[in-house]
């Protein structure tokens, strides 16, 4: 199934009559060629009609959502979220037409809305039409619409240039966002990010402020001289949390002076295995 019809299919299941009806006749209006006004007007009436309820998807659901669209994770979306991003498909194919609407539609959006367009981005057609708005969506300053382009989409990791990734890594940290619902953090790594998590650990401990322990995850693999020896100060002055980190981080160094440094922090192996296995 396409995620139009695996879409359509959750909404249909559990909508009262009435809204279903009028979901259905909504797309079926827009797949006979509605206009722009038609889809606007539908969007706009999906709270009214459909309601803001989680969408509490199942593991078979969430199953079917990756099998669609590999990467697709919809784990904590609303039924107004599907319900808006089901219209904007049914609305048709075409990967021009859809980013002018989009484009229409964010200009005069809510946070919510926002969220949900946002958080459509892989399943849009013509996917590199597409990149000026997660890039919009990345510099917005509301946490919400950030982490709907940031969180669990797999759009940033396949279509965002290496500067602009970087950025949006960078961005998380520096507004407080979690890096482990980043899609494809481990296999979009790179020795520039590295760099710049680096001298961002070290304006943060300059202003005597913590480092979240997550950002290490992307310097192990390129840690290499000075960047060995800041993880090796979290060994010396951090929580057990950011000590464990550095541990796992420094495992995955290239540089010698990182097995080195292992070596005198026994302690911190179980710690290293537990966090491979997880």
């Amino acid at each position: 199934m396409t995620p139009e019809h695996v879409l359509e299919k959750w909404l249909s299941g559990r909508l009262p009559n009435d809204a279903a009806t009028w979901l259905k006749n909504s797309a079926q209006r827009l797949r006979g060629g509605g206009n722009d006004k038609d889809l606007y007007l539908s969007v706009s009436l999906v709270p009214r009609k459909i309601g803001k309820a989680d969408l509490a998807l199942t593991a078979t659901e969430l199953a079917q959502a990756a099998a669609s669209r590999p990467g697709w994770d919809p784990v904590d979306w609303s039924l107004d979220q599907a319900a808006r991003i089901y219209l904007l498909l049914a609305a048709g194919p075409d990967g021009e037409i859809l980013a002018r609407r989009l484009d229409q539609l964010c200009a005069t959006a809510d946070v919510g809305e926002l969220v949900a367009f946002y958080r459509g981005l892989p399943l849009y057609p013509d996917p590199p039409r597409h990149v000026l708005r997660a890039a919009e969506g990345v510099r917005s300053n509301m946490k919400a619409v950030f982490e709907a382009v940031a969180h669990r989409n797999p759009f940033p990791a396949e279509q965002l240039a290496e500067e602009a990734w970087n950025q949006m890594v960078l961005k998380a940290l520096f507004v407080g966002s979690q890096l482990q619902p980043i899609v494809g953090l481990d296999r979009r790594a790179n020795a520039p990010l590295a760099r710049m998590l680096c001298d961002y650990a070290h304006e943060r401990w300059a202003a005597g402020r913590p480092v979240s322990p997550e950002l290490w995850r992307c310097v192990g693999p390129y840690a290499m001289g000075g960047m060995v020896g800041d993880l090796g100060r979290v060994l010396e002055k951090g929580t057990d949390p950011e000590r464990a980190a550095a541990a796992l981080a420094l495992s995955r160094s290239p540089d010698p002076a990182a097995a080195a440094l292992l070596r005198t922090h026994p302690e911190l192996s179980a710690a290293i295995a537990e966090k491979r296995v997880s």
